[in-house]
């Protein structure tokens, strides 16, 4: 038995394969992902055998920043590299936009004289390490100028801290990302060492209470660039598990691609809170070896997913021009949409289509949920009636603004990057991704929509298609 179990913003997905049957289904996303884990496994498919996981853990821990307090130690005088940055702006012309402040404060960053340890060994080395550790770090980066060269220098400071605080996590930027460039080193050295105590718990937890579901063996997780690491990799190196749920879903999309013998696609995955895409040419996905998380350089491999958020559970409001909008802001999986009759009263892209009779009034979805038509049709009135639009108005607007933002979502993976949209499937999948693939393909002239099997637990069944990956 091998079972992949993908966690989504709305619903968790379960794949199990015994050698001869498939065995799918979803249940709610649950606060402490591993409830959710662990309930989706026990009551879809009773004992997990081999597990391997796509997980939201680190993503959420930055996006919401609940990351640990985390020191930086880099080279005297160059404590503030990580907060003055690179010169090139995000946006030329946005003069009121403002750069994603460093995860660790000025007061947490400790500049030492790299060149002297090699003739004094660890002496003054202590004294910093007492430092940081008297001042409460829960997680410390250690970042030098020539590391990526010579690695002794960190290695010194991580003696150090052991032998005063032996629990601390410490990231080093020669183990995370020994590449040159000292700022996007820095960077993703920084938020690995966030990440670590926040990730290792919960994948902690999660092995510790796996053997509860009958997991046997290690468990596996999806890394960003489309192949499983051991769990223990993982809680070390949350950095590279930034992208491991979409991850899946792009892994599942280029084997479906290679079995049908299409060599272009573009894999389009809505979900409950946002819509990822990637291209995907002669059965080889798009892989970036440095982006951005929410305005944080990470130099890491990863699928090159692009991400809207535009998904089931996106809300519709109205903003100060009287404008009708779609997302950001999500419904979740608590309470959800105002069709999931869970106290949700604002309407979102999943309460349009039930109106508008793209899903069925009284329809059942993963784990149990019952559509109240009722419901969104109230939640409809009270958007339509801001916006000073009807209920019809106010439905076919929403799906018109969210099909724009996923639109550009596509362009965004093809055209913009010289990639011509025209030859390329679209692999709709994602528990929504096949009520608006047809008219996004129209609209871009694709050449044809596949919508695989099983497409609403797609992310998960790709996990059981992902190889053992390690990236040098």
């Amino acid at each position: 038995m091998q079972t992949g179990v993908d966690v989504g913003g709305t619903f968790t997905d379960v794949v199990a394969w015994d050698g001869e049957s498939l065995v799918t289904g979803k249940v709610p996303t649950t606060r402490d992902q591993a409830d959710g884990v662990l309930h989706g496994i026990a009551s879809l498919v009773g004992s997990a055998g081999s597990l391997r996981h796509g997980t939201t853990a680190a993503t959420n821990a930055l996006l919401e920043r609940r990351g640990a307090r985390t020191a930086l130690v880099t080279d005297r005088r160059f404590e503030d590299l990580i907060e003055i940055g690179r010169q090139d702006r995000p946006s030329l012309y946005d003069t009121s936009l403002t750069r994603a402040m460093p995860l660790a404060d000025r007061a947490w960053r400790f500049g030492a004289v790299e060149r002297s340890w090699s003739k004094s060994g660890l002496e003054g080395l202590s004294d910093l390490a007492e430092q940081i550790a008297e001042a409460g770090a829960e997680a410390v980066a250690v970042s030098f100028l020539f590391s990526f060269a010579d690695d002794a220098a960190e290695q010194a400071v991580a003696a150090a801290l052991r032998s005063v605080a032996p629990g601390l996590p410490v990231s080093l930027s020669s183990l995370v990302a020994p590449e040159f460039r000292e700022f996007e080193r820095t960077s993703t050295t920084l938020v690995n060492a966030y990440l670590m105590p926040e990730v290792a718990r919960y994948l902690t937890s999660l092995q510790r209470r796996a053997e509860q579901v009958g997991v046997d063996g290690s468990v596996g997780v999806m890394r960003s660039s489309g192949g499983l690491i051991p769990l223990e990799e993982a809680a070390g190196l949350p950095a590279a598990i930034l992208l491991s749920g979409p991850a899946g879903g792009v892994v599942a999309a280029a084997e479906l691609g290679r079995a049908l013998g299409l060599d272009h696609l573009v894999s389009f995955d809505m979900g409950g809170t946002s819509t990822d895409v990637c291209r995907i040419d002669a059965g080889r996905p798009d892989v970036a070896y440095e982006r951005s998380i929410d305005g944080l350089p990470c130099r890491m491999p990863s699928v090159a997913v692009h991400t809207v958020g535009a998904g089931g559970g996106s809300l519709g409001w109205v903003d100060a021009g009287g404008a009708l909008r779609v997302g950001p802001q999500s419904a979740g999986a608590d309470p959800g949409p105002a069709c999931y009759g869970a106290g949700g009263e604002q309407a979102a892209v999943t309460d349009a289509n039930l109106f508008l009779g793209r899903l069925a009034a009284g329809a059942e979805l993963g784990g149990g949920l019952v559509l109240d038509g009722g419901a969104a049709q109230r939640a409809l009135a009270r958007l339509g009636s801001a916006a000073g639009l009807g209920i019809d108005s106010a439905a076919l607007g929403i799906v018109a603004v969210v099909e724009e933002h996923m639109h550009r979502a596509i362009r965004a993976v093809s055209v913009e990057q010289g990639a011509d949209p025209r030859r390329a499937h679209l692999v709709a999948f994602g528990g929504a991704g096949g009520l608006h693939a047809t008219a996004l393909a129209r609209r871009l002239d694709m050449a044809g929509v596949v919508v695989p099997s099983h497409a609403g637990v797609f992310s998960a069944l790709g996990l059981l298609l992902a190889p053992p990956r390690a990236d040098a």
